[in-house]
């Protein structure tokens, strides 16, 4: 570690502060068992200046089943509030992955927000009141193996149907990367959708695998990314063109090259255990839960127990209760 921190400080400069504990909003809490990252205090600034601490928490950001759209109800009288919150909001997902996909949603309304947009935005407030002191948590591992999990909503954009990508990069049973993001064209079925995760996904795991060969350091195994669409993994390993999937060529060649080259290995995972659902879609409580677990994401309380798993998120899957929660529906 020393030569480590020496070799940097003769590149670009470094001073050494000690043990870290709070930086740029983030606080870092050390555990016999790890690190968990957290920004309560910013969270709970954030709930004091829009005046939402006393409220009753949600068991989840987002209504199951919500399609929010343009001018689905009158426009909002001060759309700087809202441009503000999401701001703030998008600040916090450094911390909080489970945020990702409805902050992402809400920020395609920033240039004309309704009414329910904002309610949208309140009810994040009361989610995150309800899980303050949640964090990532990071734990020692005895490998360096990498796992990625990607998804995708075919069509689930109410205003123009584009799709939602989603993924998330464990390394060992840390996640050290997660995105969601609506796709950049119609995808015209849920293949194609689904492929494009996979290839968006595999740029960041290159991405992820060239820096560790920077580093010298090298991978035990090929990476395995998880997907619940049997045609897209199927299409990875032998890229059969049709008429159906003629307008993804180039996402296909990508991820080829990169399971041809044995860099990448596709694998099938069944819908329920599919942790970037979780960046992709409004979920029932239980399943955003469940979910929400295998990312990682715990609050400073109940961390010490759970660090001590030290598991991946597929071999930690369990039974999910995919009973739609009764206040989500109100």
């Amino acid at each position: 570690m020393h030569q480590i921190v020496q070799d940097f400080d003769n590149t670009f400069g470094l001073k050494i502060h000690g043990k870290l504990h709070y930086f740029l909003g983030i606080a870092v809490h050390h555990t016999p068992y790890g690190l968990l990252l957290n920004q309560s205090t910013y969270a709970q600034d954030l709930l004091v200046k829009y005046g939402m601490q006393n409220f009753n928490p949600f068991s989840t950001p987002m209504i199951l089943g919500s399609k929010l759209a343009f001018e689905d109800n009158p426009l909002l009288d001060q759309p700087s509030i809202y441009r503000s919150l999401i701001g703030a909001l998008q600040y916090l997902t450094l911390t909080r992955p489970d945020l990702s996909f409805v902050v992402n949603k809400l920020s395609q309304f920033l240039k004309a927000p309704t009414v329910n947009h904002w309610q949208a935005c309140k009810r994040i407030l009361r989610y995150v009141q309800g899980t303050i002191h949640h964090g990532l948590t990071f734990t020692k591992s005895d490998t360096l193996q990498l796992e990625g999990y990607a998804d995708a909503d075919w069509a689930g954009n109410v205003s123009d149907r584009k799709s939602t990508t989603g993924y998330c990069i464990f390394l060992g049973s840390k996640l050290v990367q997660w995105c969601s993001k609506k796709q950049s064209v119609v995808a015209l079925s849920s293949t194609k959708a689904k492929y494009r995760a996979l290839a968006q996904a595999s740029t960041e795991i290159a991405w992820l695998q060239n820096l560790f060969q920077e580093l010298c350091i090298s991978l035990p195994r090929i990476l395995v990314l998880w997907c619940d669409n049997t045609s897209a993994g199927a299409l990875a390993s032998n890229p059969v063109f049709h008429a159906c999937t003629k307008h993804i060529k180039i996402d296909v060649r990508f991820v080829h090259e990169m399971v041809y080259s044995k860099r990448l290995v596709v694998q099938y995972v069944a819908t329920a255990f599919q942790v970037a659902d979780i960046l992709t879609k409004p979920l029932s409580g239980s399943h955003f839960c469940a979910l929400r677990d295998q990312l990682h994401l715990m609050s400073s309380a109940s961390s010490s127990s759970f660090l001590l798993e030290g598991q991946s998120g597929l071999r930690q899957a369990a039974n999910f209760e995919l009973k739609d929660d009764q206040e989500d529906n109100k």
